[in-house]
């Protein structure tokens, strides 16, 4: 990969002679769109970067980690998502369907990012004349590519050469105002703000913690408080937030904001609350630490830090008289088009302030206007209601008043009317729709803790405001879904990636737990079901503090495991919460000594810390694994307390969900497979080898692959009579059941015709027959066969057979090495054989090497080990024990080459052990 930059200059036209032209989104209406001179336009690169890929499948996650690694360094953020999931699409047309390496070069321009995506595989249909490009179904599996940056680009093109076929797409990057950011028009001195003579502007600095830094002069004069006397104290003791009773201040979460504004008072040195208007803005310093600047002016001279209107510039000569200005829309200011979250908590505390209110709120409804959504308040435990949903339709206790405007005088006496001011204390509130040509979008209201605060005047105001709001807040809300969705789909490329990387077990679950936590939950927990009589099992359990992990394991374990229900999609489960919050409380009422006898046990046998209770106190949803129509497990997925989900997250972990079940079965499969297969090759070896007086012998057996597949190789040692042992190794054409059978059926045979006192052509020839016997199923199989009898002068007599094997090397002490049989023809090909045996007799420090074909073939790149490797290092063994003998081997066959070994591989060494003279 190569990055670096490029002073300037014009990039050239990369396009051939008869290139397809590039493509441009236009709206539905533009019929001269394909008649358009649409070439590209010429912009100054100021730098790039490359990287070519291999054509194997994981080069398609590293090149979206490359694009989203460069785009970031450029600052490029906003159109990370998009330019990650055009170059996924087009890197794996390059590497997995084409299947030719892919150039990747990323260029950044004045206007945007351009991407091209190279490969080696330049065909192309001639398209017929007049006729229109047909880029395919939406439900094809292939040819998505290019609708994909039809969808998402701005421009993008095809361009061939005789080697090459180039795709690029451009990434245009949002507009930021430039210049002046707001101007009002020119007004009579009367029409200006009050303000003091002076006007003094405090400026102080908020520290981590939330004490005070810094505290300059105006806040002295404004507050009567000297620097030393409030550096290092909270703010929260001098601040005077309006709040509902009860709920906590507030401030707290003001100052972890990126940017706040808004009114509260400050406590001053004689005990009195002076009104303040403030701007707050979170920044860092050069060591990264960060702290909040607080400017603060008196509430009547809030024009100095007030953001103003940012009206149409036609606007500005009819408002010059003052009277067309609206002042909720003034009071809103103009936070950025894309920042919902900063224009819905602006818009409740306008509201609030509008109507002289101590608590507004404002929800969102969902697509289908069934729920209501808290996304924004202020005087109310918005940690705690954030995200919570209401139903929109009317009932006991339901949000009945959502599609029309709405005053409550006394909610004491109407119960559940309005359940998001449930024990807060609230006694009236006015409720107002947003609507969008008629669709109902939103709800505003304002409350407070007065009873009949508010009539039908203050109801048409405050709906003549969400009026004016309501286009603006559907405006960002889509906004924001539609980078939710791409980010969604970003996301779950990622996991499919992730999940399809492993057939481990628990490397999936683990998998499942890291890619929610903290991305879609503070927590998770996976519950898995062995099979339809077994209950669910918690098998994997994260948090994004591992601290609280065990806790939340022994929770959970303690309490019962949520119903394994098939129905799709999620459902809120409350036990965890319920049950931590009772334990907690237990917890606290014994340590108080407020507690009785039988508490004492249950509390101590739950224990659970307020910590834990903290973190699992928030909502609760269980979502089922359902793999081949059954239901595998559980996803289970949480909250700290009083937080909630949001519908879009709750629809993406389903998403989730579905990939991470099929992986999680694919792994209890190939599990499954893998146990069989080592369980059918561990029968098909005897389980111990027999001492032998007078004879040293070793066996090394490795089998190939991931140990899914059961192998041809197998060696034999046994007793055929007194004093007699027969020996063999042998290896069956190819793997899997068939291999097995026949393994199982020579290894089985063997022994039974030695033991009926056969010779070992006779055993051979009797095992060819059966071999044949099988048919379709029948494997060939080549063997060395023999039987050792052990002398009384200190040698071995050996007769051998070699049926198709590798020849058996003889070391003899002096260093030499030469075969000990020669070759016959293998067995499970002819009837009729005509096999015989040779006599070979070890003397003391002899040593017989027999190997199965996976050691002499081994193989890297042109070379081969061979027989004559093979005879190479066995001369280097002489003196060594059988044990060391078969180390040496396998270590010198291992060290051949750098690839793992593709061929099961068996090693027998039998050695005569030299005489001692006393």
């Amino acid at each position: 990969m190569t990055t670096g930059l490029i002073p300037g200059g014009q990039p050239p036209d990369p396009r051939p002679t008869g290139a397809r032209p590039p493509h441009q989104r236009r709206g539905p209406g533009d019929r001269a769109a394909q008649h358009v001179d649409d070439r590209p336009r010429s912009s100054v690169i100021t730098a790039r970067a490359a990287a070519s890929f291999e054509p194997v499948g994981r080069s398609v996650a590293t090149a979206r980690s490359f694009v989203r690694d460069t785009l970031q360094g450029w600052g490029f953020a906003d159109i990370v998502d998009d330019a990650v999931v055009l170059t996924s699409e087009l890197v794996t047309n390059a590497v997995v369907h084409a299947g030719t390496q892919a150039d990747l070069l990323c260029l950044r321009c004045e206007d945007g990012v351009r991407i091209e995506v190279s490969d080696r595989y330049p065909e192309r249909e001639v398209p017929l004349q007049g006729a229109a490009v047909n880029m395919g179904s939406p439900d094809r599996e292939g040819g998505r590519g290019l609708q994909l940056c039809a969808a998402l680009a701005g421009r993008w093109g095809v361009e061939y050469t005789p080697t090459h076929k180039n795709v690029w797409f451009q990434l245009a990057l949002p507009e930021r105002p430039v210049g002046t950011r707001a101007a009002g028009p020119a007004l009579p001195a009367e029409l200006l703000p009050l303000a003091d003579g002076r006007v003094r502007v405090a400026v102080v600095q908020i520290d981590r913690t939330a004490a005070i830094s810094a505290w300059n002069e105006d806040a002295e004069e404004l507050f009567g408080y000297a620097a030393d006397q409030v550096t290092g104290k909270p703010l929260t003791d001098l601040a005077a937030w309006p709040h509902t009773p009860g709920t906590g201040t507030g401030i707290a979460e003001a100052l972890r904001l990126s940017r706040w504004e808004g009114s509260y008072g400050i406590r001053d040195a004689n005990g009195r609350v002076t009104p303040v208007y403030a701007s707050h803005l979170r920044v860092r310093d050069t060591g990264g630490e960060p702290s909040t600047v607080c400017l603060l002016v008196r509430d009547h001279e809030r024009a100095v830090l007030q953001t103003p209107l940012r009206a149409p510039a036609g606007d500005a000569a009819g408002s010059g008289d003052g009277q067309n200005a609206d002042p909720f829309e003034t009071f809103i200011g103009s936070p950025a088009p894309d920042d919902l979250d900063g224009l819905l908590q602006r818009t409740v505390e306008r509201a609030r302030d509008m109507l002289d209110g101590d608590s507004a709120f404002l929800l969102l409804a969902t697509d289908d206007e069934t729920e209501l959504e808290v996304r924004a308040s202020t005087g109310l435990p918005s940690a705690r209601q954030r995200f919570a949903r209401v139903p929109v339709e009317a009932g006991p206790g339901r949000y009945g008043s959502a599609r029309m405007p709405a005053v409550h005088e006394d909610l004491s006496a109407i119960p559940g009317a309005v359940p998001l001011l449930n024990a807060t204390g609230m006694r009236s509130v006015i409720t107002v729709p947003l609507k969008v040509e008629g669709r109902l979008t939103g709800s505003l209201g304002v409350a407070a803790e007065a009873p009949s605060r508010y009539s039908n005047e203050e109801a048409l105001r405050l709906q003549f405001a969400a009026d004016r709001i309501a286009l603006a807040v559907e405006s960002a809300r889509l906004g924001e879904l539609e980078r939710l969705r791409r980010g969604s789909l970003s996301f779950l490329v990622e996991a499919s990636d992730l999940l399809a990387g492993t057939l481990d077990r628990d490397q999936t679950l683990a998998l499942m737990a890291q890619m929610t936590v903290p991305t879609l939950a503070t927590w998770c927990a996976v519950y898995t079901i062995a099979d339809q009589a077994s209950d669910p099992y918690l098998s994997y359990v994260l948090h994004e503090d591992e601290e609280l992990i065990d806790g939340i394991k022994s929770l959970l374990s303690k309490i019962p495991p949520p119903d394994p229900v098939p129905t799709p999609g999620a459902r809120v489960w409350g036990v965890p919460g319920e049950t931590a919050h009772q334990a907690a409380l237990r917890s606290s009422m014994r340590s108080l000594g407020l507690s009785g006898g039988p508490t004492h046990q249950v509390a101590s046998a739950m224990g659970p810390t307020l910590a834990v209770a903290s973190a699992v106190g928030g909502e609760t949803v269980v979502l089922p694994l359902v793999a081949r129509n059954r239901v595998i497990g559980m996803l289970t997925l949480g909250k700290p307390a009083e937080e909630h989900f949001r519908q879009e997250i709750l629809e993406l972990a389903e998403d989730l969900s579905r990939r991470a079940a099929l992986a999680l079965d694919n792994a209890r499969l190939y599990s499954e497979r893998t146990a069989i297969s080592q369980s059918l090759q561990r029968s098909l070896l005897p389980p111990e080898l027999p001492e032998i007086d007078g004879v040293e012998v070793e066996v090394i057996y490795r089998a190939a692959g991931e140990g899914n597949e059961v192998g041809g190789d197998f060696y034999d040692l046994f007793p055929i009579s007194d004093g007699a042992y027969g020996f063999a190794i042998g290896d069956v054409c190819g793997t899997g059941p068939n291999a097995a059978a026949v393994t199982g059926l020579a290894r089985h045979a063997l022994r039974l015709l030695a033991r009926e006192g056969l010779s070992g052509p006779a055993v051979l020839e009797r095992l060819n027959s059966a071999i044949l016997d099988e048919g379709a199923r029948s494997r060939f199989l080549t063997l060395l066969y023999g039987e050792m009898r052990p002398q009384e002068d200190g040698s071995a007599e050996l007769k051998v057979v070699c049926a198709g094997h590798p020849l058996p090397l003889r070391l003899r002490q002096d260093g030499t090495v030469e075969a000990a049989a020669e070759p016959q023809p293998l067995l499970g090909v002819m009837e009729d054989l005509e096999l015989y045996e040779q006599t070979v007799t070890l003397d003391p420090g002899d040593v017989l090497l027999c190997v199965t074909d996976g050691v002499t073939e081994r193989r890297e790149g042109t070379r081969m080990l061979g027989d004559d490797g093979l005879a190479d290092v066995l001369t280097t063994c002489t003196g060594l024990t059988a044990g060391a003998v078969a180390a040496r081997i396998m270590r010198a066959v291992e060290r051949f080459a750098s690839d793992a070994p593709s061929d099961d591989m068996a090693i027998l060494a039998m050695r005569v052990p030299e005489v001692h003279q006393d």
